[in-house]
């Protein structure tokens, strides 16, 4: 990050230019204090940083070739990496160790960008795969702290087959259901970045830490365009899918040890209380559909990520689909419900705050809000953890730019993964349940909806001005529809009902969260533990008797 000055006990920021004094530099982790520039860390410095004291233990080198081609430019390749060997004190650009992230293990592979530009070369990429056979045969997460300018150029083809070496170890710890994280730190191009550094399950990057294929110069030579202003950045890739969070220095530790904490629920079966859950309509208050529908809507009423922040504790958020954008209208993330590890996602209206609901979209999800949904719930499945959705959208966005994007294609993806998801898949209807944009995460084990939930193909108001070509006639489609949670029932299309506050969850947030945590963690109970085959039978069995017998009531919950 900086370069010394003199005197020699202060340290120049290369983000600001100001002074700052070395060991206050050394305390923030190379952190500016003035302008949160994060400088490098050398592999060794970054080890200490991240694993917790004491439990460092080193992982290779491996053999590999070292000079293959027997290269020379300017100088011969052979006198190079000498001279980095000893200026790094380092065998080559990679770092490995086995140690621990706030109590959790791991193996951790990090690069040293001043060996040779952290380039991956033979020996790097054998140092790569080595730490993931490593992580396999332990049964530990995977940690990987990239810097790199790309390929190495010195060792010719054999660099470029590195990057499907390393991608090779990657997919083997997917099949495995090895987590794998990767942490990008300044710069990562080339070769790593079209390579391991993309494909681990969570990608967390630095402040300001730039990565792409080729470098913005490339870029500006080839195509004659300006690049926009922090094209590549952390923040530039969280916007457009490519990262799931940007983590500063100083918290990646306890993002990191929530991560590698993930794993199935233990216990055979969690707490949990049958009446949390209603499971006949007598039991509800008797209510006018259209009152229920606007209850349904009340701006108030607790949103996907109030429900997290009352119920979910280590609650970790991932963002992006990772090809275009991290769509504001699906909240999705990791972390404890009532101590079980699940992945929740939902849809987020933005609450009652106008402007925000609009930067939310109203809950109405971009293609890439269902491509993140389906990315978390892929996760969910290689770590064996369940999923609870939390539905609340007017439908699907009737945008162009939805449309454009490959709206239908997506939530039919959803449609299809969850059918055949291996682990238990709880889905409440919070508030709305509309149509299709609500369909894409409700392909569940459990469906559930709040007592002031409703669940349609369509919007009454949409229906009425099809149908009664008169959009007055709201009210009379709502009851048409049958979408009150009653009729819900009785029609077989959820199991139960969440109790709400009297007035409705928006008249009491905390009470309303308690009722949900109970009925939540009541129909995990029912499906854990559980058999990957029967559970996806009986999913695909429930969905199979709608339209051939719609009156057979909720399902059977002595069984999965």
């Amino acid at each position: 990050m900086a370069e010394q000055s003199e005197p020699a006990d202060w340290v120049r920021c290369e983000g600001c230019a100001g002074l700052v004094y070395g060991r206050r530099y050394a305390r923030a982790l190379q952190v500016c204090p003035d302008c949160g520039h994060h400088g490098r860390l050398t592999a060794p410095q970054r080890l200490a940083q991240l694993l917790d004291p004491g439990t460092a233990e080193p992982v290779g080198p491996v053999p590999a070739v070292h000079d293959p081609l027997g290269f020379v430019d300017s100088r011969p390749y052979q006198d190079r990496l000498d001279e980095a060997r000893d200026r790094t004190g380092l065998h080559d650009a990679v770092l490995c160790a086995a140690g621990q992230i706030e109590g959790q293990p791991c193996i951790a592979a990090v690069m040293d960008f001043r060996f040779l530009g952290g380039s991956l070369g033979c020996a790097v990429g054998a140092l790569i795969t080595h730490a993931a056979t490593t992580a396999l045969d332990r049964r530990v997460p995977l940690v990987l702290v990239t810097a790199s300018g790309g390929a190495r150029m010195q060792e010719g083809v054999l660099s470029l087959m590195q990057m499907a070496k390393t991608a090779q170890a990657m997919a083997e710890l997917d099949e495995a259901g090895i987590l794998t994280v990767s942490v990008i730190t300044d710069p990562t191009y080339g070769g790593v970045a079209a390579s391991f550094a993309a494909l681990a399950d969570v990608i967390l990057a630095e402040p300001g830490a730039r990565m792409g294929f080729a470098g913005p110069r490339v870029i500006e030579q080839t195509t004659g365009e300006k690049l926009p202003e922090g094209f590549q950045t952390a923040e530039f890739l969280l916007a457009h899918g490519m990262v799931d969070d940007v983590v500063p220095r100083v918290g990646m530790r306890p993002v990191l040890g929530r991560l590698l904490g993930l794993r199935p629920p233990t216990d055979p079966r969690p707490p949990g209380d049958p009446a949390a859950i209603l499971r006949a309509a007598d039991e509800l208050a008797d209510r006018d559909p259209w009152q229920n529908v606007r209850l349904a809507r009340h701006p108030e009423r607790p949103t996907t990520l109030d429900y997290i922040r009352r119920l979910v504790d280590d609650f970790q958020e991932l963002h992006g689909d990772r090809l275009t954008e991290d769509c504001p209208a699906i909240v999705a993330g990791t972390g404890r419900l009532a101590g079980t590890p699940v992945v929740l996602i939902g849809h987020h209206k933005g609450g009652p705050d106008l402007g925000e609901r609009r930067r939310r979209r109203f809950g109405m999800a971009q293609p890439a809000g269902y491509r993140k949904a389906n990315r978390l719930m892929r996760l969910a499945a290689k770590l064996g953890l369940p999923v609870v959705t939390l539905i609340d959208t007017p439908g699907a966005n009737p945008g162009p730019e939805a449309e454009t994007g490959g709206q239908a294609a997506a939530i039919a993806e959803n449609l299809r993964l969850m059918a055949r998801l291996p682990v238990p898949i709880v889905a409440v209807l919070i508030g709305e349940g509309g149509s299709g944009g609500a369909l894409a995460l409700a392909v569940a084990d459990r469906v559930l909806v709040s007592a002031n939930g409703i669940y349609s193909v369509i919007s009454p108001e949409g229906c009425a001005a099809i149908l009664w070509k008169d959009p007055q006639a709201a009210p009379a489609a709502a009851a048409s529809l049958r979408m009150h949670p009653g009729d819900l029932l009785s029609l077989g299309v959820v199991d139960g009902i969440v109790p709400e506050p009297p007035e409705g969850a928006h008249q009491d947030h905390a009470a309303a969260a308690d009722l949900l945590e109970a009925a939540v963690t009541e129909a995990l109970r029912e499906l854990i533990p559980w058999d990957p085959d029967r559970l996806r039978a009986a999913r695909r069995a429930r969905f199979h008797r709608y339209g051939a017998d719609t009156g057979t009531g909720a399902a059977d919950w002595s069984q999965p």
